[in-house]
């Protein structure tokens, strides 16, 4: 296993001194946002012997699309991102290997020798950006012949914030490294070894000076970004199902659409208005209402008006492209209020940044449905709500559209962020500054864009480069 740095000599901390004595920076504030702020969002994944990535950094702009062969590693990426999000959650790295695909030996590649005591693992890690500024995340997992977090290091430009290392393999705990102040530059503590120990630092380090209250901003960054990311997979045959009627978050399958669609309705018309646009655009025929209702004791269906003189059409009668198209514009109009996420409910929704993961977007949909998939992603994310990571095949309509997105902009940033995804990611955390993010402000009732000329902020990453 690689071993996590050493911590390195602390410097100057950042923030203003908050609640509990802790630095709180506006968006992160307990009781709200009272200025305009960059969210905190991942701008880059970093992925070291997991499944067939040997090692591999992907750049994340505020709508990004991977493309590759198949076994190119684009659903290995989703997947480190969603294990990193769970992992942030609390839960336990057993827990959250258990959610992946296979056992936690294929998390490993093949080829990968164990050291000399018949270890093998995996490294991860991520670049946030936000208001405590950019801070890097490493972690080790052991995968054989135990599963356990074995190292972490969190760092700022400045150095090293904490790091954590596996002392003593016979014991069932890491040894935590923080920075602080004073004659003692760091504080030591033993922390459990089957989930991450950053999350967990809020709860135990003091904040009670600068250096303190800088680790804690920054594990809180972390956190806040990590936790914000929905995946979305919707599946037509499940949709096609009555749901009941008390179900208001919409799950990953998105099974339970016409519940969400009744709740939606009734609690924000305007976000509403917008999926009405947005299915206009995107779907055959007139359609002139979208409602919820009731088919059965306590169950409910979603039904399209198609206007005076013709018959309404149940959701259910729809193709599975239109389907998907439904529910993905529902996601990326909708936030964590209305999504079965984790948030960190103490930061208001104004201020994280939702990461929808959608691998396999574009199954089903023809080139329209993805033009305007990617010209609604690209408008919310320019508002700082929303951003979109998703996968799709070489000769698919999503990566077809993405590539005109970026050939239609200026020549050199279409350069700069088919390569690399910064100027991407710079364009993301301008607009949240820009933007006054809230409720209603989620929902884009104009027109989307009527070509790729329309579409902004996205990156295309070849995974086979």
């Amino acid at each position: 296993m690689t071993g996590i740095h050493a911590p390195q000599p602390a410097g100057p901390a950042r923030g203003r001194r908050g609640p509990r004595g802790h630095t709180a920076a506006p968006p992160h504030g307990r009781e709200g946002c009272t200025a305009p702020a960059r969210p905190a969002a991942v701008c880059e994944l970093r992925l070291f012997a997991f499944r067939s990535l040997r090692a591999r950094t992907v750049p994340l702009g505020p709508v990004t699309v991977l493309t590759g062969p198949s076994g190119s590693g684009k659903s290995t990426v989703l997947e480190a991102y969603r294990l990193l999000a769970g992992l942030a959650c609390g839960a336990t790295v057993a827990e959250t290997v258990a959610a992946t695909r296979g056992d936690v030996t294929a998390l490993v590649p093949q080829q990968a020798r164990a050291d000399a005591q018949g270890r093998r693992g995996f490294r991860l890690g991520c670049t946030v950006t936000g208001p405590a500024g950019p801070v890097r995340f490493d972690v080790a997992v052991q995968a054989e012949p135990e599963l356990r977090v074995v190292g972490e290091r969190l760092a700022d430009p400045e150095g090293t914030l904490l790091s954590t290392a596996l002392r003593d393999p016979g014991r069932r705990a890491v040894e935590a490294t923080w920075r602080t102040s004073g004659r003692c530059r760091v504080l030591r503590a033993p922390f459990p070894d089957d989930r991450l120990t950053t999350p967990l630092l809020p709860l135990r380090v003091a904040g009670t000076n600068e250096a303190q209250r800088g680790v804690v901003t920054a594990a809180e960054q972390l956190v806040v970004a990590l936790r914000s990311a929905f995946s979305c997979d919707p599946a037509p045959e499940a949709m096609r199902a009555p749901a009941a009627a008390r179900e208001g978050l919409l799950r990953s399958a998105c099974d339970n659409l016409a519940a969400v669609l009744r709740r939606t309705g009734a609690e924000c018309t305007a976000r509403h208005a917008a999926l009405l646009s947005a299915l206009r655009e995107g779907c055959t025929g007139p359609i002139t209402q979208l409602r919820a209702e009731s088919c059965g004791p306590g169950l409910v269906r979603a039904v399209l008006g198609r206007g005076a003189g013709r018959a309404d059409t149940p959701l259910e009668w729809l193709g599975d492209g239109e389907l998907r198209y439904a529910a993905l514009s529902l996601v990326l109009l909708t936030g964590p209020g209305v999504l079965a996420v984790d948030p960190v409910t103490e930061v208001p929704a104004a201020c994280r940044a939702l990461m929808v993961l959608a691998d396999g977007m574009d199954r089903d949909l023809d080139g329209r449905q993805a033009r305007r998939l990617l010209a609604l992603a690209s408008r919310m994310s320019t508002r700082g709500r929303v951003r979109l990571l998703a996968t799709g095949p070489a000769d698919g309509p999503l990566v077809r559209e993405a590539t005109a997105a970026v050939a239609a902009v200026a020549p050199g940033a279409a350069a700069g962020e088919s390569a690399s995804g910064a100027e991407a990611a710079s364009d993301a955390e301008a607009g949240a500054a820009r933007g006054t993010p809230g409720e209603a402000d989620g929902a884009d009732t104009g027109p989307s864009g009527t070509g790729p000329a329309g579409i902004a902020g996205v990156s295309l990453v070849d995974l086979s480069a």
